[in-house]
């Protein structure tokens, strides 16, 4: 038996409004993760949450007057459904990744509890680089699960989900392999009990 869908499990909790709860979990990280972010702000910019949930993100962003363009894209359509009804205006698409891909090109990137769940996120670091951002464009993501954080490292068989686990050494170096520059690795969120989110940003030349 293989392990369960990730974003059938994100369904589930969408359903049982564990989106929530996940978004007031990630808040305080998200919220220095776009502190750190140094976005494109010479012109209005365009932006895409990957993994984005119920939109959260998105509609946080949106409030930056320089942000002309946002879109959210998740692999759970339960997610994307409750995204949509909370915010109707707002931009949101059902979609594999990383099969799918935006229509044009974005200045940002944001991601946040995304990456690992692929079975390789390094592929998706260079498909970001070459298909996604325009050049000058920034990425920024956060990831929870990463070999440093031993407390994460029991997830995968506690929700039966595939989780790719990297070291932060291994997530600069895939950083660096996909073609960013301006390469920053950072721990936002520490408390008491949490050693933090892992953040890696880079810039596409």
């Amino acid at each position: 038996m293989g392990r369960r869908e990730a974003t059938a499990i994100f369904s589930e909790w969408a359903t049982k409004g564990k989106d929530e709860g996940m978004e007031r979990g990630h808040a305080a990280s998200v919220e220095e993760m776009l502190q750190l972010a140094e976005i494109p702000r010479n012109d209005p910019y365009s932006a895409i949450d990957v993994g984005c949930g119920n939109g959260w993100v998105c509609r946080k962003i949106a409030l930056d007057p320089m942000c002309r363009d946002v879109k959210g894209v998740d692999g759970s359509a339960t997610m994307i459904e409750k995204a949509k009804e909370t915010d109707p205006s707002g931009s949101y698409f059902h979609g594999n990744l990383p099969e799918w891909k935006p229509s044009e090109r974005v200045d940002f990137i944001h991601s946040m509890e995304f990456l690992y769940y692929l079975e390789d996120p390094v592929l998706m670091l260079n498909m970001f680089h070459d298909t996604w951002l325009n050049s000058g464009g920034m990425l920024v993501a956060g990831v929870d699960h990463y070999l440093e954080n031993e407390d994460s490292l029991t997830w995968p068989d506690a929700l039966d989900v595939h989780m790719t686990t990297l070291s932060e050494q291994q997530w600069h170096e895939a950083m660096l392999g996909a073609g960013f520059v301006d390469v920053s690795m950072h721990r936002v969120g520490i408390k008491e009990g949490f050693v933090g989110t892992l953040v890696m940003i880079g810039r596409k030349q």
